[in-house]
């Protein structure tokens, strides 16, 4: 089976859990993006987070959108994610390189160091709801951790990981978001908490071939696990040249003006999927007749 997440409920409904397996997603996304090794480690966090906070909305078409910016060499990271768990985002410098950490590691945390995380749920009404921490690890799950804590006031635990390959190419990628229910009783916080500091990194459990389920099964261990829902997820953008004409349009009839004056075929990147878009001259006098 290809990426899925699933949620669900443990001990008693008392705590809520999803769950992801994300390795196609986030190798989908380093195809598109030619990414280095750290930020395809760093994307494919923010994707596997954003995926899963995806499926957290409630309606069709509400849209979750994580974006980073920060003082580090990757500059930033926006990831876009639907209730479907079509997930795709793009880091503002794919290209960033960086020694191993200490540990031997990817270095996330030093590809983006300080800066500011912010959540944007377009849940359809007048206007969008938004929270804002600071990052406290750059790391991206702490971050995340902090941020429900903080902004939505929901004691959560997110771990997120992508392990590569030796070519660069990603060889798993995956996570979790375990969240109290507000009526959780302490016995069950104190098993939460000991059972994940004891549980090592996500992406070896996924390496050594457990699923999602198997995993949640494994921290609850001793009690009850209910699977509510499983959502494939995938990195998809909707883009298509008639959306990236009506940005063309969007500009003005001046900035067109001078674009038809150069005679020059003009080309429109996409930063999520990086598609390149052409525009002729001819086109351009056709959206010109359409510009304002």
């Amino acid at each position: 089976m290809g990426d899925y997440i699933i949620r669900g409920m443990a001990c008693n409904n008392q705590v809520r859990f999803f769950a992801a397996i994300t390795t196609d997603v986030v190798e989908t996304a380093r195809q598109h993006h030619n990414t280095s090794p750290v930020a395809t480690a760093a994307l494919g966090r923010l994707l596997t987070a954003g995926a899963m906070m995806g499926t957290m909305c409630k309606n069709d078409t509400d849209v979750v959108t994580l974006q980073i910016n920060c003082s580090g060499p990757i500059g930033g990271l926006v990831v876009t994610s639907d209730v479907k768990a079509n997930v795709k985002g793009y880091a503002f410098n794919p290209d960033v390189m960086l020694p191993p950490s200490a540990k031997g590691k990817l270095d996330v945390g030093k590809a983006l160091d300080l800066g500011v995380l912010s959540v944007i749920k377009d849940l359809g009404l007048k206007e969008p709801y938004s929270g804002q921490t600071h990052l406290v690890s750059g790391e991206i799950a702490e971050d995340l951790t902090y941020y429900f804590a903080t902004s939505e006031q929901i004691p959560t635990s997110v771990a997120l990981g992508v392990l590569m390959n030796k070519d660069n190419t990603v060889r798993q990628a995956g996570g979790f978001i375990i969240q109290m229910m507000p009526f959780a009783k302490d016995e069950v916080i104190d098993l939460v908490e000991e059972s994940l500091k004891n549980y090592s990194s996500i992406t070896s459990h996924l390496d050594a071939g457990e699923t999602p389920e198997e995993m949640m099964k494994d921290i609850f261990k001793g009690y009850d696990v209910t699977i509510e829902d499983m959502i494939p997820t995938q990195f998809y953008c909707n883009c298509s040249k008639e959306h990236v004409s009506r940005a063309v349009v969007s500009v003005g009839r001046k900035e067109l003006e001078e674009m038809i004056q150069d005679g020059e075929t003009i080309e429109v990147n996409c930063h999520f999927c990086n598609s390149h878009y052409h525009f002729t001259v001819e086109e351009l006098k056709e959206l010109y007749k359409q510009a304002r």
